[in-house]
């Protein structure tokens, strides 16, 4: 506890003594005695409060306190020490209170701090030592024991780990880390036991860099609580104007008094200060680190928003598109010979196609003989047949490209994206398109900042003109400024601020000048402390973009308390006031009457804590949300069949034809069909409980009965083959019908992720 804590906790026992035991000396009938205890009760206040006031006012500072001097040293020399008692126990009362709310609301962000790991458990020589975490070297063997927090960044080097990252990111589930894996410190070993390689030190840590911005955080000042004390300037004139009438139209001081006392400025003290903390302490608890009152203030006030395009409007890195494939060839082969012999590889494009085979439930084979051409691609044989995986180059140059990797090269072309071909035994089989793509997030944090009254979102880029206008076009942004170096975005980001309140959001070490330089730079910081990191206002620790959005929502609603809570508290104690001046209050019934209003004020300050009434009441658990996109994961493997089969339909044969529109409506029937029915059936219903309203849900029904309406007509087709003649024409039905079917599925799939998102965020 702070030496301002411990003095203020004296004086306020001072002032109860010094009340208690003046009350007892009344009843007792030695008033002399009573005065002298009423009076040593308020003598200590006074003194700290007046030295506090120069102190202030030596920094430039000049409060409202002033009026709680003037009210309880007035009492003093007009003979009332009761009445000055009262207000010296009201006044140190409040500031305890302060204490006690301001620690409530710090909570959150204390225990960010209090469970940093002190101590490491180091492996050297087959035996276990307890070292402190200052002393662990970048290559240490650390063992992490079950229910440990993780002490500094490494690798896993053991078993898989289990580790919980709530206390970085927010997300409540648990995540596997398999062997090789980045851990960061902080995380919580949820598992068993494992051993992890040091990447860092402690100082360097993950963890390091959010203690340093945590107690950037509670030691920063909001200019928003300057601006009690401006409304003091206007408040302390109005108190001695009506004191003085008090007298004038009463020629009684000690209505003059009461005046005053009624006029103790705690909700002006504690208001603010209160509901920025709140507000800071509910971010955090959302995985929104911001670094102080200041940059909350200023989120509260965004106007314009710029974003980055690389790692923050998008993954960051390679994802798989698509799979295209030869005629008679699956779009599932294709991926699993490519992801088995990219295992072999360190390269990021093979770590994305590894990712997107574990994604998909693949089991992947153990490549063996692997050659790497570096830059080009990988051989090796699988199963006792020799894969090849790569560029173009490599695998097309001794043959003839065929009509099917020069559909797939164009769809690469059109898309921006990276292609990958596969061949067996010299036989190209397929092709694998990747690029980096939208967050899943993305476009439900755009929408929440245009719900938050946002109404310039802007994104600045060094990329491509091509591919940032397209991203640009797909949110509808209001703006795309593409390849821009950093000095670019510094230079973007004044020219906004000269018109509107500039926010600028970033992940990279290239953001870091923009970041400085706008009026709130938001870093996504989930990988721990950067560049970008150290130069924002405010760091986002768990992995989603949304969370911009909702930090500019509490900042909003910790801005509107506070104001809500100094214009109630102003309101009350002149009406307070005003009873005094007609003399319907006494000094102690009027100092009474104002504790009340400063109990009033900080428990209305301290509902920045909490969300507002205006979001949903329910939220998806995270089992429930994780099971659903797993069933999308599924159902995805079933959709890129789809799309093969219509790409194969171009030039297949009467036979062949028939063979595979019943397999893509056996696919529709028993895989789309099924899950489009359960949503309806058992998904829908569930979320029906948690929105507030159902008319999303009612549109996405729409969805439902359009897939089911084109599954009907694609049996139709399949019930007809046998009987009709399998001409181009019906080929051409059953394809738009398959196309049609693949299409709307993965658009009405991403909308309910979109849903499911928003659902488990509360």
């Amino acid at each position: 506890m702070s030496f301002e804590r411990v003095l203020r906790s004296a004086l306020v026992a001072i002032a109860i003594a010094g009340l208690t035991a003046g009350i007892l000396a009344a009843l007792d009938g030695r008033t002399d005695l009573a005065d002298l205890c009423w009076t040593l009760a308020t003598v200590p206040v006074v003194a700290g409060l007046a030295v506090s006031i120069v102190r202030d006012f030596l920094a430039g500072r000049f409060g409202v306190d002033a009026i709680a001097l003037v009210s309880m040293s007035a009492a003093l020399a007009l003979g009332q020490p009761l009445a000055g008692a009262v207000v010296a126990l009201m006044y140190s009362g409040g500031n305890v209170l302060e204490d006690i709310a301001v620690a409530r609301a710090e909570h959150d962000l204390r225990s960010l701090v209090d469970r940093a790991p002190r101590e490491a458990h180091r492996c050297v020589d087959g035996r276990i030592e307890e070292v402190l975490v200052g002393t662990v070297a970048v290559g240490d063997r650390l063992l992490v024991r079950a229910g440990e927090v993780v002490p500094v960044d490494g690798i896993v080097s053991s078993v898989t780990a289990v580790v919980d990252e709530s206390a970085l990111t927010g997300e409540p589930i648990p995540v596997a880390k398999a062997r090789g894996a980045a851990i960061l410190s902080g995380s919580l070993n949820a598992g068993e036991t494992f051993e992890m390689t040091v990447t860092a030190v402690a100082g360097d840590s993950t963890y390091a860099g959010i203690v340093k911005l945590v107690t950037t955080a509670q030691t920063a000042k909001a200019p928003f609580v300057r601006l009690a004390d401006r409304y003091a300037l206007v408040f302390l004139p109005v108190t001695l104007a009506l004191a003085l009438v008090a007298w004038l139209i009463s020629g009684d001081l000690l209505r003059s008094l009461a005046v005053l006392v009624a006029a103790t400025p705690c909700p002006l003290i504690l208001a603010a200060p209160v509901a920025f903390i709140a507000g800071v302490a509910r971010a955090a608890r959302r995985g929104i680190l911001v670094k102080g009152g200041g940059p909350l203030e200023a989120l509260a006030r965004a106007h314009t928003v710029l974003f980055d395009k690389t790692g923050t409007l998008t993954v960051g890195g390679a994802r798989l598109l698509s799979v295209e494939v030869a005629p008679g060839e699956t779009a599932e082969e294709v991926l699993l010979l490519g992801a088995s012999l990219e295992q072999a590889s360190h390269h990021v494009i093979a770590g994305a196609i590894v990712q997107a085979g574990t994604e998909r439930g693949l089991h992947l084979k153990l490549p063996e003989e692997v050659r790497e051409a570096m830059g080009s691609g990988l051989h090796g044989v699988i199963e006792g047949r020799r894969v090849s995986a790569g560029s173009r180059e490599m695998i097309l140059a001794s043959s003839q490209v065929a009509e099917w990797a020069t559909r797939a090269i164009r769809r690469a072309s059109w898309r921006s994206a990276l292609i990958v071909f596969v061949a067996v035994e010299g036989r190209p089989i397929g092709a694998l398109l990747l690029a980096d793509e939208l967050r899943s997030d993305t476009p439900r944090a755009i929408r929440l900042l245009r719900e938050a009254g946002v109404a310039r979102i802007v994104m600045v880029t060094g990329d491509r003109a091509g591919a940032a206008q397209a991203i640009g076009a797909a949110l509808d942004l209001d703006s795309v400024l593409a390849e821009r170096v950093p000095t670019d975005k510094v230079d973007a980001v004044r020219s906004e601020q000269r018109l509107n309140p500039t926010i600028m959001v970033g992940d990279g070490i290239n953001d870091a000048p923009a970041l400085a330089a706008a009026d709130v730079g938001i870093a996504l910081g989930a990988r721990g402390a950067s560049a970008s990191s150290e130069a924002a206002d405010v760091v986002i620790l768990a992995d989603r973009l949304d969370r911009v959005g909702e930090a500019i929502e509490i900042a909003q609603r910790a801005r509107r308390i506070a104001i809500e809570s100094i214009v109630a508290g102003m309101a009350l104690s002149t009406l307070a006031m005003l009873a005094a001046t007609l003399g319907w209050l006494l000094p102690v019934p009027a100092a009474i009457v104002q504790e009340v209003i400063d109990v009033a004020v900080i428990l209305n300050a301290l509902r920045a804590l909490n969300p507002g009434r205006g979001r949903a009441g329910g939220s998806m658990t995270a089992a429930a949300g994780h099971e659903l996109h797993r069933s999308h994961l599924e159902l995805i493997g079933n959709l890129d069949r789809l799309r093969s089969i219509v790409d194969e339909l171009d030039d297949a044969s009467p036979e062949r034809a028939a063979v595979i529109i019943a397999e893509a409506n056996k696919l529709v029937q028993d895989q789309v069909v099924a899950h489009e029915r359960d949503d309806e059936g058992h998904v829908y219903p569930q979320l029906a409980t948690v929105l507030r309203e159902s008319h999303g849900l009612s549109a996405m029904s729409r969805a439902h009965r359009e897939i089911l309406h084109l599954a009907r007509l694609l049996a139709r087709v399949v019930e007809d083959l046998p009987s009709e003649k399998v001409d181009r024409y019906l080929v051409r039905d059953a394809q738009r019908l398959i196309e049609a079917v693949e299409t709307l599925v993965r658009l009405h799939t991403a909308q309910e992720e979109d849903i499911y998102e928003a659902v488990a965020a509360r």
